[in-house]
């Protein structure tokens, strides 16, 4: 029997209590994970695209900015059902129905429009710190290496309290662009005339799809899906339902303010730059530069640099969780969130780092607006699954979507993906007319854009097939079995982990509890002591010596009473020394107190509870301490 899929984002799942008297406050529990998926909406390349589209079109772009809007409140409503119905994320839901090789695919191809957004926020905090303390961008890009542990703070404190600092940061941002459009005064009439559909050349079009990637992003998807199910509620029809309205509710008000901030960016560089005949500016750092002159207030250029630091500050924290998300749901790989931090927040520096060597600083708007471009590219392999899942019935039960959202999600779907294969039919044209030896384009980059394009095909129909492969549609939740089928689970063999602490009595309370007078028991200690990792069994100190009275105390404690008890000592780490001994016993089940470390220590160690409990194949019965 295959392992159960683990839960996703395990250490802040179903940790929210939901079930709350009275609407408004029902509504307040839920709110949360759509403020950290919004602040992806409004996160540092955002702005290089709103800039370049506001200076060189002025308001003709606003309306892609309202159609993007709509697609990501649709979009990140269907990965919050998915969420909320299946209780799986996108990335478990992609691994549970493509192939191992697809699903690789997959894996990079998100870890790839991570890295991208991952880019754009490095890049965006370094320009607001250079923008704000004069700080060379060089060092404001390795500085950002360092706010790993701002994630780690919260993380360990609970989804409340970073829910709570992340709508700090949005305050921050709000309150400055207001600031911004009250110095700005822009052309209201203009303004609305922008809400017309119009692409006046290709070069809009590529700032048109840029801005989609800013907004709809590939991570948010995976990671709303995954956030959702940190509130916990009872798992029923009529929950179920509620929970899918409070968190539409959600999506609507942080999703308008993310709107909000992208729209006043836009309006800005237009009532400023465009208004002035600037219509090359692109670089945010040109844009900081000029809005004290163009508005006459000191004020312009520093409300800018520290909306952008928060900006940058806030999206960092949701990339991480959402490559947390995407490498634990395709791989089955946990690891501590602090490596995880440091791999992407790597991934990003680097190839920031190289272009301002050897390019210079110039170079970071275009970065910043291809990061943007690259998400775009991105979306359809993260779009088409999601509209699978939540279509199908086997999975979603009465909860999967209907007719109209349907035709609304494959609408979205086909214009994002249409857009960008013009986009790469004309890039690789533009580049292959340029270049002096076209065929190594013709070799490299022609082949790389057509396998993309048979594996979106591939993506897109395998599901189709698989549906017509398997058994009828089922409801929601199967229908309840005779009571009187079931029967009491009579453990033969139950392994005990003894740490000597305060947790010990209720440890072993627990075990016996679930035991018969048949039962075998076997009492597990790791001795974990320096010499005994380095000369494992074959040490001779006192802690290992007091260890082993004090075990064989504990099973002749439980012989007095009359249970059948045997101990076992082990030596070196407890991660693996208890799952060895679980095996060579025999056990079927496995009973273990959980009071855990904190902070720093748990940032080397981990939890053994966690690291344990996957490397065992039987349920595992956690103790916690009473309170």
């Amino acid at each position: 029997m295959p392992n159960p899929i683990p839960k996703s984002l395990e250490e802040v799942h179903a940790t929210v209590e939901t079930r709350k008297k009275g609407f408004f406050r029902r509504l307040f529990a839920f709110m949360g994970p759509a403020y950290l998926i919004s602040v992806g909406y409004m996160d540092p390349g955002n702005w290089a695209t709103d800039i370049a589209g506001g200076s060189q079109f002025g308001y003709t772009l606003i309306w892609v900015l309202l159609m993007s809007n709509l697609m990501a409140l649709l979009l990140q409503s269907l990965s919050t059902r998915l969420g909320l119905v299946s209780g799986r994320d996108l990335a478990q839901a992609s691994k549970e129905t493509y192939s191992r090789p697809v699903n690789f695919v997959l894996y990079l191809l998100a870890e790839i429009a991570i890295a991208a957004t991952d880019l754009a926020e490095v890049l965006g905090m370094a320009i607001g710190l250079q923008l704000l303390f004069g700080l060379p961008l060089l060092w404001g890009v390795v500085l950002t290496f360092f706010d790993t542990f701002i994630l780690l703070f919260f993380i360990h404190r609970g989804m409340r309290l970073m829910e709570a600092f992340i709508l700090a940061l949005i305050s921050i941002i709000g309150l400055a662009f207001l600031v911004e459009m009250f110095l700005a005064k822009p052309d209201m009439g203009a303004l609305v005339t922008g809400f017309i559909p119009s692409i006046p050349n290709s070069a809009a079009l590529y700032i048109a799809i840029g801005i989609i990637g800013a907004t709809v992003m590939p991570h948010n998807l995976y990671l709303h899906s995954s956030l959702v199910q940190s509130r916990k509620f009872t798992n029923n029809m009529v929950e179920t339902k509620g929970a899918l309205r409070f968190n539409f509710i959600d999506s609507a008000i942080a999703l308008n303010l993310a709107f909000f901030v992208n729209a006043a960016i836009l309006v800005l560089a237009a009532s400023t730059f465009y208004r002035a005949g600037m219509f090359e500016v692109s670089e945010i750092q040109d844009a900081h530069r000029f809005l004290q002159p163009l508005l006459g207030s000191k004020l312009a250029p520093m409300f800018f640099a520290i909306a952008l630091i928060a900006a940058g500050q806030s999206s960092t924290l949701t990339g991480t969780l959402a490559g947390q998300v995407v490498m634990e749901g395709y791989l089955n790989l946990r690891i501590q969130p602090w490596i995880r931090r440091l791999i992407t927040r790597t991934l990003a520096i680097g190839p920031a780092v190289l272009a301002i060597v050897f390019l210079g600083e110039a170079v970071t708007g275009k970065m910043l607006i291809l990061s943007q471009v690259v998400l775009s590219l991105q979306l359809g392999f993260a779009i088409i699954p999601l509209i699978h899942f939540v279509s199908d019935k086997r999975r979603m039960g009465k909860l999967a979507i209907g007719p109209v959202l349907k035709t609304l999600s494959w609408l979205t779907a086909l214009i994002i993906v249409t857009l960008n294969v013009k986009l790469v039919i004309d890039e690789i044209a533009s580049w292959i007319g340029a270049s002096s030896s076209p065929v190594v384009l013709w070799l490299t980059v022609v082949p790389l854009a057509l396998g993309a394009a048979g594996l979106m095909v591939f993506v897109t129909v395998t599901p189709f097939v698989k549906s017509f492969l398997l058994e009828p549609k089922t409801e929601l939740h199967s229908k309840p079995g005779s009571l009187d089928v079931f029967e009491k689970k009579a453990f033969r063999k139950i392994a005990i982990a003894i740490d000597f602490s305060d947790i010990d009595v209720q440890t072993l309370r627990y075990a016996i509890s679930m035991g018969t007078p048949d039962t075998v028991y076997q009492l597990i200690h790791v001795v974990e002591s320096a010499g005994a990792i380095l000369l494992g069994d074959e040490i001779r100190d006192k802690e290992t010596g007091d260890d082993a009275k004090r075990l064989e105390y504990y099973a002749q404690e439980m012989k007095a009473k009359g249970f059948n008890a045997e101990t076992y000592l082990g030596f070196g780490n407890p991660k693996t020394s208890i799952p060895k001994a679980v095996h060579e016993f025999g056990a079927e089940l496995l009973v273990l107190g959980a009071h855990g470390h904190r902070l720093f220590k748990d940032l080397i160690f981990g939890t053994t509870v966690d690291s344990v409990r996957h490397r065992v194949n039987i349920p595992v019965f956690i103790v916690r301490e009473e309170e």
